[in-house]
């Protein structure tokens, strides 16, 4: 899977840490920023990634920041973004399977504690459709699809 990742400078930790990972299951990624600890405005990464993700040039997208709310509310802005603020696996994979969402954003506060199985589920789950799709189709009328 090729992944758009981006974060802030509190996530910066973490987005090495997921890109290690990513990197060894075989992944590849682009890194949208930011790579230093200095300040930045979470929007400004948000918004690259989402808009890469959208564009269907990256398949999905990882968003870290101190707790995965302000790249998550950012990243939803964008036509066709269903970013999920997952804090678990199990979040992770139904966030997938039953919503089809195409950005996974945590919350780097937390450490890396379980971030392995959270990053695996998201990328290893696919959209079931069925009776999910109808409601995604119910989403995407809502943003003028």
């Amino acid at each position: 899977m090729h992944i758009a990742i981006g974060c802030d400078h509190r996530g910066l930790n973490l987005k090495q840490f997921i890109i290690k990972l990513a990197t060894e299951a075989g992944h590849s990624y682009e890194d949208f920023g930011t790579y230093t600890a200095d300040s930045v405005d979470y929007p400004d990464i948000a918004k690259k990634v989402a808009e890469a993700v959208a564009s269907g040039n990256l398949e999905c997208g990882i968003l870290i920041c101190d707790t995965g709310i302000g790249m998550s509310i950012t990243a939803n802005k964008v036509k066709g973004i269903r970013a999920a603020l997952c804090r678990d696996a199990f979040s992770a994979r139904r966030a997938r399977l039953h919503n089809d969402a195409n950005v996974l954003c945590l919350g780097a506060g937390r450490g890396q504690e379980g971030v392995p199985e959270i990053v695996d589920a998201f990328l290893s789950t696919e959209f079931e459709g069925g009776r999910h799709l109808r409601r995604l189709n119910k989403i995407r009328a809502m943003e003028g699809y």
